[in-house]
């Protein structure tokens, strides 16, 4: 808040146009986080990033995901958690009934997410990836991107990927989630003249050394034009590609 901001919401307060509990909330917004005791939720993620706070689920309690949500969904009016379970939607539900469930990745979605444009295409080499495919695509819905999800295109058929092509042609960005040897970034990048984003996934036999030998496929990429998530880490695709996708639509006339 600059100082011209704060005069300006002063002025309002003496005249009467603001309550005194409703000064108190944006003052204590404004030091960018609410303290819950078990979490500091960064409530000034979105003004910072344009995005806000995803919460991640895993060996957190039902009870601190809701008042995580509560939180997230009363400053931007949504929310996205990752990896969550059954379980904890549950309770999530009671509280927030239009809440989606991903049950494949884990993704929950409370409230309807950023206004799509642009295109962002998440493709898979096979079903074995959709986890994280799901957990890309979701991610990039939420935050603006319309998505197109092609599934089970790997090389190994790669008519396959090529039956798409004038399709994935139309993208701003491209996520390619693929385990085994993780290949498919590489071919997707020597087909396209748009950003691939390479996510590997732990899905492969014993030297695939759980998602370690399709990390270090898409690392050494003889294709320029492609980056690489983590093992496993469909958010970060989804999250990149999202950015990308926004400054792509922004830059438009």
């Amino acid at each position: 808040m600059t100082r011209d901001e704060l005069y300006t919401l002063l002025e309002q307060y003496r005249e009467g146009e603001i309550e005194t509990a409703r000064l108190v909330d944006l003052l204590v917004e404004e030091r960018g986080f609410t303290d819950l005791g078990h979490t500091k939720v960064d409530t000034a993620r979105a003004h910072r990033t344009g995005f806000p706070e995803v919460v991640y689920c895993t060996h957190k309690t039902a009870e601190e995901l809701l008042q995580i949500a509560e939180e997230l969904y009363r400053v931007n009016g949504y929310a996205l958690l990752s990896r969550s379970s059954a379980e904890q939607f549950r309770v999530l539900q009671r509280r927030f009934p239009e809440a989606v469930f991903h049950e494949r990745s884990g993704m929950t979605v409370i409230g309807r997410g950023m206004e799509q444009r642009g295109l962002v295409s998440v493709l898979s080499g096979g079903s074995s990836d959709l986890p994280a495919a799901d957990e890309a695509a979701v991610t990039a819905e939420v935050f603006g991107c319309r998505v197109q999800r092609i599934f089970d295109v790997g090389v190994a058929g790669i008519h396959r990927l090529l039956n798409h092509r004038e399709q994935i042609g139309r993208s701003n960005v491209i996520v390619a989630v693929a385990g085994m040897e993780g290949a498919l970034p590489s071919v997707v990048s020597g087909l396209f003249s748009i950003p691939v984003i390479g996510v590997p996934t732990s899905v492969g036999y014993g030297a695939n050394f759980g998602g370690v030998a399709p990390l270090l496929t898409m690392l050494n990429s003889c294709a320029p034009g492609v980056s690489v998530v983590n093992i496993d880490n469909g958010f970060g695709g989804g999250y990149l590609a999202a950015l990308i996708n926004r400054n792509i639509e922004d830059a438009r006339p």
